[in-house]
């Protein structure tokens, strides 16, 4: 929601700030079950046509940062592959925002961590498309523990193939059809440079993130395909209640300078900004989205 203002100035966001309803899901979650409810930008977000023409495939499309980011790059004029796990709900209800902008939209259920399905996204991309202009790799899992022997080698695992073997995978299948003018965008995390005790698992996959956003940036840079990432400080997603408790939900973002989590909205932005062509100087980077903390 928005402050009222009735200047003609920019209207500030009054976004709800903790304590929130004590409330947990099932990883990996839904945007529907969040109280409050998320901003994905439905009703804010105005397009000025900054992507037309362009072909998007997003990971974890179907719900928060993700789902905002397809909402804004539709309305700027791409079309748009959503992949999602599981959570079919919630992305035919991204998709119905994409076509309601005008845009073409498809649909990719599965499991990123298989090699084999992340060629075959690509795969049907193309196909559907013709090319591919933008790979943003959005998806991730993460769960809380409070000791190291709480963490299983299953999990460790399932945390490392999700968050970035899957953007190995994606890149390598989808370069042969980028030209020159396309981006990749990584969403790393404020957790690469000052890391969570208790999302250890995660917080080492977004430091690995960043590390390979800068290499990948030099390796693709005579190819002009332009690689970068965005590190989102606390974002309200259903990730938050599906792997943290309860109480930690309903306080999570008061310890920012914002003294509140981002809506997945407000990350939005930074993505449009990272692959329309007139970012073309702009790769290797790490845009911080954290509501105020420094990332050191």
């Amino acid at each position: 929601m928005n402050s009222e203002n009735t200047s003609g100035a920019p209207r500030y966001p009054d976004y709800p700030k903790p304590p929130f309803p004590k409330q947990t899901q099932q990883l990996p979650g839904s945007f529907r079950l969040l109280e409050p409810a998320p901003d994905h930008g439905e009703e804010s977000w105005r397009g000025s046509g900054r992507l037309e023409g362009m072909v998007a495939l997003i990971t974890g499309g179907d719900s928060g940062i993700g789902r905002a980011v397809a909402i804004a790059f539709a309305r700027e004029g791409a079309d748009v592959a959503l992949s999602f796990l599981e959570e079919r709900e919630d992305a035919t209800d991204t998709a119905r925002l994409v076509t309601d902008s005008g845009r073409r939209c498809l649909q990719l259920p599965g499991d990123i961590s298989d090699p084999a399905h992340c060629r075959d996204m690509v795969k049907r991309v193309v196909d559907e498309f013709g090319r591919i202009d933008v790979l943003v790799n959005n998806a991730a899992h993460q769960d809380s523990f409070e000791s190291l022997d709480e963490i299983s080698d299953e999990e460790w695992q399932r945390t490392f193939a999700v968050n970035i073997h899957s953007m190995f995978y994606l890149a390598k299948a989808a370069v042969p059809h980028m030209q020159p003018g396309a981006s990749i965008i990584n969403t790393a995390s404020v957790n690469a440079d000052s890391p969570s005790p208790s999302l250890l698992a995660y917080a080492t996959t977004k430091g690995a993130i960043q590390n390979y956003t800068g290499g990948l940036a030099q390796l693709l840079a005579e190819k002009g395909i332009r690689v970068n990432c965005v590190a989102p400080g606390p974002v309200w997603t259903p990730l938050i209640p599906a792997s943290m408790s309860a109480e930690k939900t309903s306080q999570f973002g008061s310890n920012y300078p914002m003294k509140r989590p981002a809506q997945p909205v407000e990350l939005a932005s930074a993505y449009v900004m990272l692959a329309e062509p007139m970012s073309s100087y702009v790769s290797g980077a790490t845009i911080a989205v954290t509501g105020g903390k420094p990332i050191i």
